[in-house]
């Protein structure tokens, strides 16, 4: 019996029906009948051809639209037929025709003024797309007169502070957690067009709401340092980070914890218990929930707060990592204290780049040693030059961003040092930015009854605790025990740190610089008047809040009698928080409108001419 396996392969192939075969062929050998009928879209089609065709006729009918269909047809055929270098020409005519329309100017239209702000707008979109410092803010604004305002809570020194607007959150060393409330800065009144008649009131105007108001408050006990389920630190807290959506709020404390609280009402969501030491330091990575923190411990650990769970471990210091900062890239800048590195972690490639200091900054033991291309770059014009003692780098401290390749960091020595990625040591240092302690004094340095006269020591510098940088602009901000928060713009070349001035006193010749001893003014010893953020500047914030020109700086200030770190010394001064706002810088804006109005004034003349 055969069946479909037994079968020859000769067997198993299908044959064509005859029928079909002869009808196939009849089909060709038959005369062309009537011709098809033409669809609706092809009559349509056809029917705009002709109006296209014969457009130039007086006595056409009138044109039919496209459908919506027919014209996105259209449009992907022409995008077809155009090349590469076409359709790149097409994308940047469309380009500079929005950049035209962002940058008009009112009053006269003048070619040179648009071309000159096209191409500055193309140079800070490539800048910005880049990550490089491309904003020049520390011109606009006026830092001689801000408005000072304080506040402060019944808390120990203040280690940490963040700012995500209109709130604050400060922590301290009795383990405290605060939520403040910015207060709005004031507004002018809206102009209308009718005047109603009111009658005048005796009573003044309430004045605006100046301090910040307290709106949560959390503090964690000490005793509960044995209980793993307690939900909140049992030792100082060090560090504290708000997210940019306003979500989260991140704390670490010298009880090993990382705890990551709700924003809205203060309640712990996560606790991580990864660090072996002390957390020392937290930062956003820029626009997103990715948060770095450093610690005692050597490490640097990758957290992603949208999941609340952990990532990596950055292996790589020396000794304790006192500080990290992080901008938009997946990467991360850390200082390792005594190691005397700081390192640039690039977290997608998985690798690092070690930057070394330990230089004496800026000075040298005698004017001979001293090199005199390193002697021009410390001197800054007029201002005074740098003393003839130098001051070993011991530890790096502190560590601020600029843009995503170039970097700052503050160190026990009194020196900022301004880095770049592609050097591994120091663009250029200010040596001793914020001046020298006087040395002790003989009652202070010795026991007996009669000690000697002769006074111990010599002046030391004091050091850098607390740095900030606006993000992607020219603009530092660096605080000590001096009282002072000082200001320092980076040059446009970005191979030099220029001084600016004393954040509410003006500039560096109103406070004299340092004097014989290098010791800045408003030291503790002798406390000039006027000083607002008396004790250890111990963290400083920095946001920008305004519309159009009209945009001003807001910097927070946590300050308190001691270090975060430690309590070897007391300062005098609160323990608590300072708010300065810095205005814009009128008399330059004023100067640039009327160069503009000018400017328009000349262009109309010629066009009339």
């Amino acid at each position: 019996m055969s069946s479909f396996f037994t079968t020859p392969a000769s067997q198993k192939k299908r044959k064509r029906d005859d029928d079909t075969s002869a009808s196939v062929k009849k089909k060709k050998l038959t005369a062309p009948g009537p011709a098809p009928k033409v669809s609706k879209n092809r009559k349509s089609q056809a029917a705009i051809d002709e109006s296209i065709s014969g457009s130039g006729s007086e006595d056409d009918g009138p044109r039919r639209k496209a459908s919506d269909e027919e014209q996105l047809s259209s449009s992907d055929s022409e995008s077809e037929d155009e090349t590469g270098a076409q359709r790149r020409l097409r994308l940047a005519e469309q380009y500079l025709e929005n950049i035209k329309g962002e940058t008009e100017t009112v009053g006269f239209d003048a070619e040179d003024v648009d071309r000159d702000l096209i191409a500055d707008r193309l140079k800070e979109d490539v800048a910005a797309t880049k990550g490089r410092l491309y904003r020049r803010i520390a011109s606009t604004l006026d830092f001689s007169a801000p408005s000072v305002t304080s506040f402060r809570a019944d808390t120990q020194t203040t280690t940490s502070i963040a700012v995500c607007p209109p709130y604050v959150y400060t922590v301290s060393k009795d383990i405290t957690l605060i939520k403040w409330e910015l207060p709005t800065p004031p507004q002018p009144p809206p102009l209308s067009k009718k005047k109603k008649k009111t009658k005048p009131s005796t009573k003044p105007p309430p004045p605006p709401r100046r301090r910040p108001i307290k709106l949560l408050y959390t503090r964690g006990n000490p005793h509960e340092s044995r209980n793993p389920k307690y939900e909140h630190h049992t030792a100082p807290i060090l560090a504290v980070a708000a997210s940019a959506d306003g979500k989260f709020v991140v704390t670490g404390g010298a009880d090993k914890r990382l705890i990551i609280w709700s924003a809205t009402d203060l309640k712990p969501l996560r606790i991580f218990t990864q660090h072996r030491d002390a957390v020392t330091g937290l930062a956003f990575r820029k626009g997103t929930n990715q948060l770095y923190s450093s610690s005692k411990d050597r490490t640097i650990k990758t957290w992603s707060l949208d999941e609340l769970g952990y990532l990596e471990t950055l292996f790589g210091h020396q000794d304790e990592v006192l500080d990290v900062a992080a901008l938009a890239l997946e990467r991360c800048v850390s200082v390792g204290a005594r190691d005397r590195t700081a390192r640039l972690w690039k977290v997608v490639e998985e690798s690092q780049l070690v930057f070394r200091g330990g230089g004496g900054g800026g000075g040298g033991t005698s004017e001979k040693r001293r090199p005199e291309k390193h002697n021009r770059a410390v001197t800054n014009g007029d201002m005074a030059a740098p003393p003839l003692k130098s001051y070993a780098e011991g530890s790096i401290d502190r560590v601020a961003m600029l843009d995503e390749e170039t970097f700052v960091t503050g160190s026990d020595n009194g020196g900022i040092s301004l880095w770049s990625m592609h050097k591994k040591k120091p663009v250029f240092t200010v040596p001793v930015a914020h001046g020298l302690d006087p040395p002790l004094k003989p009652e202070e340095a010795f026991a007996e009854a009669v000690p000697d006269l002769k006074a111990p020591g010599e002046p030391q510098p004091r050091w850098i605790t607390a740095l900030a940088t606006v993000s992607y602009a020219d603009l530092i901000l660096s605080g000590s025990w001096d009282g002072w928060v000082r200001v320092w713009k980076v040059s446009e070349d970005k191979k030099r740190i220029e001084k600016i001035g004393v954040l509410g006193k003006g500039s560096f010749e109103e406070t004299n610089g340092q004097n014989e001893l290098g010791e800045a003014d408003g030291g503790w010893d002798e406390p000039s008047k006027g000083i607002a953020s008396r004790g250890v500047i111990n963290d400083i914030e920095v946001f920008e809040r305004g519309e159009g020109d009209k945009v001003g700086l807001c910097v927070v200030v946590a300050v308190g009698k001691e270090h975060r770190f430690g309590r070897w010394k007391t300062h005098q001064g609160r323990n608590g928080a300072v708010i300065y706002d810095v205005p814009p810088n009128m008399a330059l804006e004023a100067a640039t409108n009327g160069e503009t109005q000018e400017d328009g004034n000349t262009n109309k003349e010629q066009s009339q001419g």
